[in-house]
Parts: C-alpha cells; sequence; structure tokens
C-alpha cells in the first residue's frame, strides 16, 4: 500500500512538474517571438542606413540579406498567434526561423554579423533546457562556419582575405579596406590557403567564443530550470497541505454544533452561534448540549494564537469541558479541574479564555464561570442588551492550581444572553480603528427584538460594514440564547 501511494505521488508529482515545463514554453515562445520581432526592427533601422548613405555595406548585398533575414524574425509571430504557441514543436520553429535569419545576415555581412550569432544562445535560455541550447550551439557552429565561406564568395567579405589576389597587393589601402564599392568590383580569387586561413583566423577563434557564451547559457538554463523544478515541489507541497487544510476546516466545522434550529423540541430555549475563522481553521470554538433534561449548557472560547496549533488546542479544551460537565458539579470545579488537565500538556504555552453558563430550564437560574472572558450582554424581556459586568477569573491554561468561582443570575422569559469573543470588539478597519464595545452594544439595542437566529447575521453584518476590504486578522464567534419559557410550564 505504501509503495502504490509512493509510486502516485511520484506520478502526480512528474505531472505537475511536466505541466510547468510545457506551460513555461509557450511562454517562452511568445517570448522569444517578440525579441526576434526586436531585431528585425532592428534590421530594418539598419536597411535604412544604409540607404541613406550612413552605413556603406554594398547595396546589392544589403537588398537582398536584409529582407530575407527580417522575414524570418517575423515569422515565429504569426505561428504563435495561430497555434497560441502551445504546440511542442513551436520552439523549434522560433529557434529555426532565429538561427536561420543569422545566417543570411551573417553569409551577407560576415564582419557585421558575427555578434548576431549570440541571439539564437540567448533565445534558447528562455526554455530552461541545456539540450536544447547545446542542439542550438551545434546548429549555430555549423551554419556560422558555412556563412563565413559564402561570406568570402558573394557576400560583404573581408579584404583581409584577399591580399593574396594577384594584381590586388598594391590596391589593399587603408582607404580600400572600407571601400564598398571598390570591394564590389575586384574579383575573387579563392585560393586554398585562403580557405585554411578563413579556418584558422575566423572561424575557429569565432567558434571558440560561442562556446564560451554557450557555456554561460547553458548555466543560466540549468540554475533557472532548477528553480522552476523548486518551485513545482513548493507549489505542490502548498497545494498538500492547502488540502490538508481544507479537510481540517470541514472537521472543525463538523466539531462545532451547527444544525439549526439545535433543539427543535424543546420549547423552552431557541439559541444560535456562529464562527467565522480568520485563517482555515481557527482558536475559537463554542458548544451548547443538554447536561441533563431540565439543564442546557453554553461554552464559548477563545484559545491564543492562530491555524493549527489554536485549532488543536481548541479541540482539546472543547473535549475537556465538556466532558467534565456534569450534573450537580460545580462550574468552578469544573474549569479548576480542566485547567489542571490543559497545564499538563501545554508545551506550546498556549492559554484559553472560555464563559460557560448552565441554565436551569426549570427555574431560570443562570449558573457560570469566567475564565477571562469578554462580559456577555443580557437583555431582560422587554427592555436592550446591556453588558453584564461579572469578574472575570483567569484564564485556562495560565497557570497551575487555579481555583474558579461560579456565579448565577436569575433569568426570566423572555430574557435573552448573547456571548462573544475579541474578534468581535476588535475587529478592525483600513484606519486601523477598532469596531469597540461601543458599536456592538448600539447594533445590540437596535436589534434587541430579533431572535437569535436573526440577531447573529446582523451583527455579522455591521461588522463587515464597519471594517470593509481590511483583512480579518481574528477569529469571530459569537452565540445568542434565549429563555422562552419555564420546564414544565
Amino acid at each position: 500500500m505504501k509503495r502504490q501511494k509512493s509510486i502516485k505521488y511520484k506520478k502526480a508529482n512528474n505531472d505537475l512538474e511536466w505541466k510547468a515545463i510545457l506551460e513555461n514554453e509557450t511562454e517562452a515562445n511568445r517570448y522569444a517571438a517578440k525579441c526576434l520581432a526586436v531585431c528585425a526592427l532592428v534590421g530594418v533601422i539598419a536597411w535604412l542606413f544604409n540607404i541613406v548613405g550612413i552605413f556603406i555595406i554594398p547595396a546589392q548585398i544589403m537588398n537582398v540579406g536584409m529582407p530575407l533575414t527580417i522575414l524570418f524574425f517575423l515569422i515565429p509571430i504569426p505561428v504563435c498567434r495561430i497555434t497560441g504557441g502551445t504546440p511542442r514543436w513551436v520552439k523549434y520553429v522560433v529557434l529555426f526561423c532565429g538561427i536561420t535569419g543569422i545566417f543570411i545576415l551573417s553569409g551577407a555581412m560576415p564582419k557585421h554579423g558575427v555578434l548576431a550569432w549570440a541571439v539564437p544562445l540567448s533565445l534558447s535560455c528562455h526554455y530552461y533546457s541545456k539540450n536544447l541550447t547545446r542542439l542550438t550551439l551545434i546548429a549555430s557552429w555549423v551554419l556560422f562556419s558555412v556563412s563565413i565561406y559564402i561570406g568570402m564568395a558573394i557576400g560583404e567579405g573581408d579584404l583581409n582575405l584577399f591580399v593574396t589576389i594577384d594584381g590586388f597587393k598594391d590596391i589593399i589601402t587603408e582607404r580600400a579596406k572600407y571601400d564598398a564599392t571598390l570591394f564590389s568590383t575586384f574579383p575573387r580569387n579563392l585560393t586554398d590557403k585562403m580557405l585554411r586561413e578563413a579556418a584558422l583566423f575566423f572561424v575557429l577563434p569565432r567558434a571558440l567564443i560561442l562556446l564560451g557564451l554557450c557555456s554561460i547559457c547553458t548555466t543560466i538554463a540549468g540554475r533557472t530550470r532548477k528553480l522552476l523544478e523548486a518551485q513545482i515541489k513548493d507549489s505542490e507541497e502548498r497545494q498538500r497541505i492547502s488540502t490538508e487544510l481544507d479537510v481540517a476546516t470541514r472537521i472543525q466545522a463538523d466539531m462545532l454544533p451547527c444544525i439549526f434550529p439545535a433543539f427543535p423540541e424543546r420549547p423552552e430555549f431557541d439559541i444560535y452561534a456562529s464562527m467565522n475563522p480568520a485563517k482555515e481553521v481557527g482558536g475559537d470554538f463554542y458548544d451548547f448540549f443538554m447536561v441533563d433534561e431540565t439543564h442546557l449548557a453554553v461554552v464559548i472560547a477563545d484559545v491564543s494564537g492562530k491555524g493549527i496549533p489554536a485549532a488543536l488546542f481548541m479541540v482539546i479544551g472543547k473535549t475537556l469541558i465538556k466532558d467534565h460537565t456534569k450534573p450537580g458539579v460545580d462550574l468552578g470545579d469544573v474549569f479548576s479541574e480542566v485547567n489542571a488537565l490543559l497545564c499538563e500538556a501545554n508545551s506550546e504555552g498556549l492559554f484559553i479564555t472560555a464563559f460557560e453558563g448552565v441554565l436551569n430550564l426549570t427555574t431560570g437560574e443562570f449558573c457560570f464561570v469566567n475564565a477571562g472572558h469578554e462580559m456577555p450582554f443580557i437583555a431582560r424581556c422587554g427592555s436592550a442588551y446591556e453588558p453584564y459586568r461579572l469578574r472575570a477569573g483567569f484564564v485556562l491554561a495560565g497557570m497551575e492550581d487555579m481555583k474558579y468561582q461560579s456565579g448565577q443570575i436569575r433569568l426570566s422569559p423572555g430574557d435573552k444572553i448573547f456571548q462573544y469573543t475579541d474578534g468581535v470588539t476588535e475587529a478592525t478597519n483600513a484606519a486601523h480603528e477598532l469596531y469597540g464595545m461601543q458599536r456592538l452594544t448600539d447594533v445590540l439595542a437596535r436589534n434587541t427584538a430579533l431572535p437569535p437566529a436573526e440577531l447573529l447575521p446582523v451583527v455579522k453584518a455591521d461588522i463587515d460594514a464597519f471594517v470593509g476590504e481590511a483583512p480579518q486578522f481574528d477569529d469571530i464567534t459569537m452565540l445568542c440564547m434565549e429563555y422562552l419559557k419555564r420546564s414544565g410550564s
């Protein structure tokens, strides 16, 4: 099984790498075509300079060689537009057109075209392939060597190679070396000696220069290919992590009560809660459950930190609180025991602010305990929500041997309790202003009559309107419970 998974992983990784290489080739074809189009524009400018006399290359040579060179430089543009640059053969067309254009230019003007042989090698770097760069070098070597001899026979040539021509030694002067008209009038008698000298003093040195340039280009191609492969691996790893985070998000969401109405068979109360994590997974949590037939427990808490560590600690805290909340057990003792257990396994130094309350559905007595959490809001029947100031104990997992004290209030039918995490009041807009207690108090007061399922979306919409386009930095969790009637009445 492990071997099969390993094979599947490698295949998926290879497929991803292959896809990235193909995408790069498509982009490389387009960029290389644009580069050759620029070279074609340079050729047009050089041709115009020659026509007006700024350059002194023989007109019959320039008027034949330059148009053909420009034509081959422009061919890749329509090829890439028609094909989209995606077929694998397009790169060979692009490089063929580049090499052929330079070959024509070099054959017509060997002296002026020698530097142009750097163009094909430079273009090959776009494809991040050492082998393709080496293939381009070999093709350039062959055609470059041929172009030297073509230039000697019919091209611009180099007067220095013709000093052995009978009857012309006396006219090879400084003026004659640069006189295109004079050069075009004398016969070109190529001898074996001239061909050998051309190989030794023209072809070989320039070929060595191309070899040195090729070493630079292959190094660039190799290093860039490694960077691309590393980027692919990083992308694959990020994708794997993203997938795992999506699963973790679903698992965390499934751990929180999310089916509403939560207890449709219980007419004594109505309850609603929501949690919006700042990251894929959050450290906030809420919970509500029946302790027994007449007692409803509600919990809301906030773990320090963000992301996976906070989410894992959240799971532990939520499980411990629920497991230790039992009939007849004082909530202060529940938090004292939970704190002791959390402190035993807390190497990361995390802590939890938490609020838990248990409502006696028969009497309306609401017992609660607060471990460093926000103060709740209470709306008495017919009155607006107001913050209920209570003494908060120390956070859970913050210090060993802590003892927590519980408190209690009595609720009447129609009373509501709203509890939240600090992600609500500390929501920040683009101007770095906090949402704050006053805005929360105002929005709750304006919407006191709403049932819990309608109140929380209204509050969240008000927070979103205040925050605007600013990023969410903290989890936003809210819970609202309404005591409707006494049990048995």
